[in-house]
């Protein structure tokens, strides 16, 4: 015990001098010491995911054709590129004459008829679809939101389609009993923004840009149609489904005129051209021969016999 009159002394140790972390964060802050590790590992994953092949851009590919579209399951899931509004409102002076349409929605969408209709019962693949139309348009000039649903639905039904060759069965569910795909009709700014426009015409496209498989029915040409169609919006509209649904079920690739004269495939861009040498010149690059051969508008898959090879469409 020490005493009042105790010569010892207390010894005073030193305190030891700060470490590099102590004098970094003394200098730039304990924040900074936390938050560098943090955005070194961030760093390093970003990078390693690239390396594997999973960068951003990887989920996207340019939309070339009004018939944009990705691979069915099993294959990579790429989606367009959005483009620029603009380029699609440029051609709106070239569709043919009509009623008037939406050049803008609001983005979000309401869901349209009675889930139930089934069609192709025991094909081998099924394939379930929600219907939508985005607030914003009016359909009450087209029959109303039911008028939309109903012949969605007959055209997937119908003998002439899909399902005629017992390849497919389709169901459709609620949007909320997530669906393989949504067939929505959506506004002129909507479907640039999804569909891309890099042709400046009025685009319609399967794309799963937002992550889910989405069938866009622009508007302007559900209503207007196509001067291919000389008229025929009914034809025409059945042609928009199939071909785009056709995209949805696994039909990626777009299909040249087979013959003068002769009914055009349904993954034909038709909407463009009944010409092989003019989607050519549109884009070289795609499936077209430089030919001056012409077929006949054609919005069925198997339009002459329901039991068809659908390898096989003579």
């Amino acid at each position: 015990m020490e005493t009042s009159g105790s010569n010892h002394r207390r010894q005073h140790r030193k305190p030891a001098p700060p470490n590099a972390v102590e004098r970094f964060a003394q200098e730039y802050g304990w924040w900074r010491v936390v938050a560098i590790p943090i955005m070194v590992i961030i760093t390093v994953w970003v990078i390693v995911d690239i390396a594997r092949g999973g960068s951003a851009t990887e989920s996207r590919s340019t939309a070339t054709s009004v018939a944009s579209s990705v691979a069915p399951s099993g294959a990579e899931h790429v989606g367009p590129d959005p483009a620029a509004v603009d380029a699609a409102r440029l051609s709106i002076d070239e569709l043919p004459p009509g009623g008037p349409f939406t050049e803008a929605g609001d983005g979000t969408f309401r869901e349209v008829g009675s889930p139930g209709a089934h069609f192709g019962q025991g094909g081998k693949k099924l394939v379930r679809y929600a219907l939508e139309v985005e607030n914003g348009i009016d359909t009450s000039t087209l029959g109303g939101d039911a008028a939309f649903a109903s012949l969605v639905d007959a055209t997937l039904g119908d003998p002439r389609g899909w399902t005629a060759t017992g390849d497919y069965e389709f169901i459709h569910v609620a949007a909320a009993d997530n669906p393989d795909t949504t067939i929505r009709l959506t506004s002129v700014a909507t479907t640039a923004e999804l569909c891309g426009a890099q042709l400046q015409t009025e685009t319609s496209c399967h794309t799963t840009i937002t992550g889910d498989s989405t069938v866009n029915l622009n508007e302007s040409r559900w209503v207007r149609g196509s001067a291919t169609f000389e008229g025929d919006v009914g034809n025409y509209r059945q042609y928009l489904i199939n071909h785009e649904f056709g995209h949805a079920i696994g039909y990626a690739s777009h299909q040249a005129c087979g013959g003068q004269g002769k009914l055009a495939p349904i993954m034909m861009q038709q909407t463009l051209s009944l010409n092989n040498a003019e989607l050519y010149e549109k884009d070289s690059k795609e499936i077209y021969p430089n030919e001056d051969t012409t077929c006949e508008p054609n919005p069925w898959p198997y339009p002459t016999a329901a039991s068809q090879d659908p390898h096989n469409p003579e």
